[in-house]
């Protein structure tokens, strides 16, 4: 039976904010007891520990998650192939975590984070969210992370009290992502069929696996790289914890907007396995109105309320955040585009060719622009780089699909959100000048824009929100006849 996508959507945003907003939630907090040097060197670490969980991974995630999708029907082939993909992410993920020792936890610098951050590694091997994905039983690993998180930041305010105690947050970091992969096992014997071991067959997945670990290195490249980058280049590891900072509030905006493309890749690959293109081009139209709908209000609400919200969230020593939020925001429209032409379109649809030529280029970009501006504008130089990076990419894919779709029509249906997104910004600036106080400006500008936003897009009878309207009308009038 097929899963809602509304349903899968709300399961999955919840699964991505939780991941996010509860740890954002402590940042306030974790920014002045740690300040900005400790941020920094977490963030060098762990993105030098997530280089390693991605060579251990290959491209498992989202190649599990496709062939799952393509079996949904069948549980004893499901079965198989699920223990066949999890025994490679085994193997692999053993053979990363011995490396990562013997090249940073008995390396001196920052050994004692690197010795806590190999558990991480050992998580990864644990990860089998990919399945319940594939099967697009999404409210599992919500109920999991809801639980986990909510338990990491109590602890955070609990334990970790001083600038000495980072190798504490670590550890709460870090067990937070252990607990939850080992409790999603729990799950497992409802969907799985005995078995014969001896039958697997797992060279089988390792080609395709490594097919689709190409474009996963790339993409980490202008992703994490950036902040491996300004650690390396610039002495200041203040500068990593500034970027840092800006990614968290980006990183939750994505989320929003990106949510919808991890649903929609289990569907659009069972879609295109029965044949069905009609549908799989309806499906992909309403994604691009949905980033639409989200992506520019967003950049736009960013750019005004950032110089009110960053010294109340921060705190008064990373007015650099404004700078840096303002020059990257254009990235949640661009990853939200080729979130929808890449993942939800290349990936399912087995052209991996496209799609890794389309992040390698924008690797290449990201680091060629990095090494030009890093050294001179330190943390605003990678922003820079990063916006560059994903217009690159966003480009390329469209220059591969502009046969099967008409790229005017993509960007013409636009035009609504565009135009209600600039009234909300006229509306939202007014109200930053007549109202000084950071907290309430903030929270104004938030609300009343929105509110301008939605009022906006009802005069111009914007297609996608009235059809939004009219499931809610349904959805209360059943519950009415009830």
């Amino acid at each position: 039976m097929k899963k809602s996508i509304t349903k899968n959507y709300i399961y999955n945003l919840a699964y991505e904010i939780l991941s996010l907003i509860l740890p954002l939630i402590t940042t306030p907090y974790i920014s002045r007891i740690l300040g900005a040097e400790n941020i920094g060197i977490f963030s060098y670490t762990t993105s030098i520990t997530a280089y390693f969980i991605l060579f251990g991974s290959l491209g498992i995630a989202k190649y599990g998650q496709r062939e799952i999708a393509y079996l949904q029907g069948d549980s004893n082939k499901y079965s198989r192939t699920f223990w066949e993909i999890a025994i490679v992410r085994f193997i692999t993920m053993a053979i990363s975590m011995i490396i990562f020792y013997f090249s940073f936890v008995t390396n001196e610098q920052y050994q004692i984070y690197y010795t806590i951050l190999l558990l991480e590694l050992f998580a990864s091997c644990l990860d089998i969210s990919w399945f319940f994905q594939g099967l697009e039983e999404f409210k599992k690993t919500v109920l999991r992370n809801l639980i986990v998180k909510f338990i990491s930041v109590i602890s955070i305010f609990i334990f970790v009290k001083t600038s000495n105690d980072l190798h504490v947050y670590i550890w709460i970091y870090v067990l937070s992502i252990v607990i939850g992969n080992i409790s999603l096992w729990t799950y497992l014997p409802k969907y799985l069929k005995k078995v014969d071991f001896k039958k697997l067959n797992i060279l089988q997945h390792i080609k395709p696996t490594i097919a689709l670990f190409i474009p996963q290195i790339a993409i980490q490249i202008y992703t994490v790289l950036d902040k491996v980058m300004i650690g390396t280049i610039i002495t200041n590891k203040s500068e990593v914890g500034y970027y840092e900072q800006s990614q968290r509030v980006m990183k939750i905006l994505l989320a929003i907007v990106t949510s919808l493309g991890t649903v929609m890749i289990p569907r659009m690959a069972n879609t295109y396995i029965n044949g069905n293109r009609v549908q799989l081009k309806e499906y992909l139209k309403r994604s691009f109105s949905y980033v639409y709908l989200l992506a520019f209000p967003m950049i736009f609400g960013i750019i005004c309320v950032s110089k009110y919200f960053v010294p109340v969230f921060f705190g008064p020593n990373y007015d650099k955040v404004i700078l840096l939020m303002g020059v990257i925001s254009p990235i949640i429209l661009i990853i939200g585009l080729s979130n929808v032409i890449g993942s939800q379109y290349l990936l399912p649809t087995k052209r991996q060719k496209e799609f890794t030529i389309s992040v390698i280029t924008g690797a290449i970009v990201n680091f060629i622009i990095n090494m030009l501006l890093i050294r001179r504008f330190a943390s605003v130089g990678a922003c820079i780089g990063t916006v560059i990076a994903e217009t690159t990419v966003t480009c390329v894919q469209l220059y591969f699909v502009r046969k099967e779709f008409n790229i005017k029509e993509i960007f013409k249906s636009a035009k609504n959100y565009v135009l209600s997104s600039l009234i909300m910004f006229v509306v939202c600036i007014i109200i930053g000048q007549l109202v000084h106080n950071n907290m309430y400006s903030t929270i104004l500008q938030v609300a009343i824009g929105a509110f301008v936003y939605g009022v906006c897009l009802l005069i111009l009878k914007d297609e996608l929100v009235y059809a939004m309207l009219d499931k809610i009308k349904q959805k209360f009038k059943k519950i009415g006849e009830v």
